[in-house]
């Protein structure tokens, strides 16, 4: 299992490398911060010790030595807009989008389990087929589309619910919970079906049945058990899209995660803050990808045995 573990971690190596060097110079196209921070009455020395002062006076080159030495010793230098450590802002704001793809998770995965094992144990019903008709258009809503939706419908039109924000009570979760979590749920809905469907038609399921097991037992201790490795990978994959893709939700909805400070930080030019943001949420969508991998290898025997190949 070391070896294994090893091997994800060298094979991630390289899409890092990509990351931290993209980010540098995709930062770069943003623009010149100096016309952002500077006033259009700023002279020409005005505009040279700014760029002395946050060292983008030096080549480019210099700029990205200096970028990777600060890696090194995890110091991204200090926000333009606040003159806070970049790398204590982005992870001031990481829990917050750990909490709100957590927390989405907990229900696509209780919530599928619940409705998808329901729809395999009467398979071809109306249940069955009402169950496959939402969760497949779950799965295909654009969730930008299903937030603008909410905010004019629930928040504008109705006035249940805050448009966005985090001060207030309960409330100030919904329309970004269901929002993240409309397509894992649909997604998750069509996986537990599809492994649970197989699982209760095994012969082991028919000698539990022959041994007078109750169907709960049947369904949630026998077969439930063996459907869920396929489901634990799709839901770790969708955990990672779910950290990686919070920027749109984030923004909409005013959530002070990472996805919102690294829009911010794009619109105001904030170097240092955009690319720790970004090099912080590489590494865990690069670490989540091994632990899913690693649980997929403990739950399949067939896994461990290539690992140790």
């Amino acid at each position: 299992m070391l070896t294994f573990v090893r091997r994800r971690i060298v094979s991630s190596a390289v899409p890092l490398v990509v990351v931290i060097l993209g980010v540098f110079c995709l930062a770069r196209l943003t623009g010149d911060p100096a016309k952002l921070y500077l006033p259009l009455s700023a002279t020409p020395q005005m505009r040279e010790d700014f760029l002395a002062r946050n060292g983008f006076d030096k080549p480019l080159i210099e700029q990205l030595w200096d970028y990777l030495e600060g890696l090194f010793t995890l110091d991204f230098g200090e926000s333009l807009r606040t003159g806070q450590d970049a790398a204590g802002m982005a992870l001031r704001a990481f829990p917050a989008t750990l909490q709100l793809a957590g927390a989405t998770m907990l229900l696509a995965i209780v919530g599928a389990v619940l409705i998808g094992s329901w729809a395999a144990y009467k398979p071809n019903s109306l249940a069955d087929r009402l169950s496959g008709l939402l969760s497949m258009a779950a799965a295909s809503m654009p969730d930008f589309w299903f937030a603008i939706m909410g905010v004019l419908v629930f928040a504008v039109t109705l006035g249940w619910l805050p448009t966005s924000g985090v001060v207030g009570g309960p409330e100030v979760w919904v329309l970004p919970l269901l929002t993240l979590l409309i397509r894992p749920f649909g997604v998750l809905v069509q996986v537990v079906r599809g492994a649970m469907v197989s699982a209760l038609s095994a012969p082991y399921v028919k000698v539990a049945r022959s041994k007078g097991a109750s169907e709960p037992r049947v369904v949630f201790g026998h077969a439930l058990r063996n459907a869920a490795p396929p489901v634990l990978t799709v839901a770790g994959d969708l955990t990672v899209g779910l950290v990686n893709g919070a920027v749109v939700v984030e923004t909409i909805f005013g959530w002070p995660g990472i996805g919102k400070l690294m829009i911010d930080s794009i619109l105001q030019r904030d170097f240092a803050v955009l690319q720790a943001a970004v090099l912080i949420t590489a590494v865990t969508i690069f670490a989540l990808n091994i632990l899913v991998d690693l649980c997929h290898a403990l739950l399949d025997s067939r896994v461990r045995q290539a690992v140790t190949a």
